[in-house]
């Protein structure tokens, strides 16, 4: 059976390559798995992850979407069928290293999904970003939960209740991605992204994405003493004045 993936790593940076273009990179919930699995095991002791895809779309989606005609599980079974696909999107956010995409082509659905849900995401000036699921018939919360602290509300609901898909632009200005760059140039932002991150000693890689996660809802002097508390921890460590 064909490896759907490879990894790499260089520099402390882990590389992750998912090779399925002939099928337009669409992610099966047993691949979901295994993407899972290992994006948790490099976080354990690499400076950053980067996400990448062959071919000429970065994702279109899921390999099976939707549930088979006939009479459908109770939800509970069927909350527990969908367990894949939410323990891939939580493997980013539970990650204490930064997440890093590039984005070409079309991200649909499930990829328009991993690609909101990195740290940062590097787009080309071509690629298109959908959420096709309620034209589909399909309930459109699972990818939603991915979009929902990283992107604004106007554009998740645009996104979703519409289907329409939107260019770079909208996306950057949403803040569904990080940047932009020409589609010749994608590979080289993200070692440019990649190697400005290698530079930031452990404490300060960590804290940053602890803070950027946990902060967010708290109220503003709640926020501000963790700020402080973060900042004198690690600011104090040794490991911040190591080469």
């Amino acid at each position: 059976m064909k490896k759907l993936f490879t990894t790499k790593v260089k520099d402390q940076i882990f590389y992750l390559t998912i090779k399925n273009s002939e099928n337009g990179n669409r992610v099966s919930d047993q691949l979901a798995t295994e993407l899972t699995q290992t994006i948790d095991t490099a976080a354990l002791d690499q400076k950053a992850i980067v996400i990448i895809t062959e071919g000429e779309d970065f994702c279109l989606g899921r390999a099976v979407m939707g549930e088979p005609e006939g009479k459908l599980p109770e939800a509970y079974e069927m909350r527990h069928r969908f367990d894949a696909v939410f323990n891939f999107y939580d493997s980013f956010r539970r990650s204490p290293i930064p997440i890093i995409c590039g984005v070409q082509g079309k991200a649909i659905g499930f990829g328009c999904a991993m690609a909101a849900i990195c740290d940062i995401t590097i787009s080309a000036q071509d690629a298109i970003f959908q959420l096709p699921e309620t034209s589909h018939g399909i309930m459109p919360t699972m990818a939603m939960s991915s979009l929902i602290d990283r992107v604004q509300r106007k554009a998740i609901l645009y996104l979703t209740y519409t289907a329409m898909p939107v260019d770079a632009k909208y996306a950057l200005n949403s803040g569904l991605i990080s940047q932009i760059v020409p589609a010749k140039k994608l590979h080289q932002s993200l070692e440019e992204a990649a190697e400005a991150i290698r530079q930031i000693p452990f404490p300060a890689i960590n804290a940053v994405k602890e803070f950027s996660s946990n902060s967010i809802g708290l109220p503003i002097s709640a926020a501000e003493d963790y700020a402080r508390s973060l900042h004198s921890l690690i600011n104090s460590s040794e490991a911040m004045r190591e080469k």
